[in-house]
């Protein structure tokens, strides 16, 4: 009973000596990239990767270094110009053209762009130098997005004959304007960081974002059941320390 007692004792003693080093470390910086998007139609619609830029400011604040994992707070605010880029095609897999295009010039083509703010905040986790050389990270969590405003470029014309037809019948999304002004979804990524102590921290990111949302309607009323975003994003950060731990040990 009595070596029980002081193994009781003795318990929150060792969970102390497991808690990690604290860190108050806050950066701020710019990051900017590329992306390639998509929307998951049901009944689908045979798309492209739609290409279109993204940026903004990223804000990251670091707690803690526990055993050999520096976790940190990432939050960023960032201008997104996602949609989606249709694939029309005849059954044959070949474009579909208009009938007074004898020579095959201008294959028809429709592309949505549509552009959002979004603010993605993660859980993140990295391994190795923190403050001079290289360290390896992940992060991981929610994102919402607030929609700006949309632009169609097609050359799609109603009525006007084509040499064969589109193997999909769905169209009805090149006539809908989005429903849902607010998105939401999952971003995670993994890359690489160089940190120099004076110069700062530079960041190259790739990132996946599955949106949950769909910006049309999806009741038993509507046509499409989902219409959510799918997103990979290639991008660069850099940061510059506001506060850093003071600590001579933190290499």
């Amino acid at each position: 009973m009595r070596k029980l007692l002081i193994l009781l004792m003795l318990v929150p003693l060792a969970l102390k000596a497991q808690v990690g080093e604290y860190r108050t470390d806050f950066a701020v910086g710019v990051n900017g990239g590329y992306m390639m998007n998509e929307i998951s139609f049901q009944p689908d619609v045979p798309q492209n990767m739609m290409g279109g830029l993204t940026g903004g400011l990223t804000l990251r604040y670091t707690c803690e270094k526990y055993f050999k994992s520096i976790c940190a707070i990432v939050a960023e605010v960032n201008y997104a110009q996602m949609g989606w880029k249709e694939n029309i095609e005849d059954i044959n897999n070949q474009p579909v053209y208009y009938v007074d295009d004898p020579e095959k010039l201008n294959p028809l083509y429709y592309e949505r762009r549509i552009n959002y703010i979004q603010v993605p905040v993660m859980a993140r986790l990295g391994w190795g130098r923190e403050r001079k050389g290289f360290q390896g990270f992940f992060q991981i969590g929610p994102q919402i997005g607030v929609y700006l405003d949309e632009s169609t470029d097609t050359n799609i014309e109603p009525f006007r004959g084509t040499q064969t037809s589109r193997s999909s019948v769905v169209t009805a999304q090149e006539s809908m304007p989005v429903e849902n002004k607010f998105d939401y979804g999952i971003a995670g990524g993994a890359g690489i960081e160089f940190s120099h102590p004076k110069l700062g921290h530079f960041l190259l990111e790739g990132r996946y974002y599955f949106g949950l949302g769909n910006i049309f309607g999806n009741t038993k009323q509507d046509y499409f059941g989902k219409s959510n975003q799918g997103t990979i994003v290639v991008k660069m950060s850099y940061l510059f320390d506001i506060v850093k731990t003071k600590n001579d040990k933190i290499k």
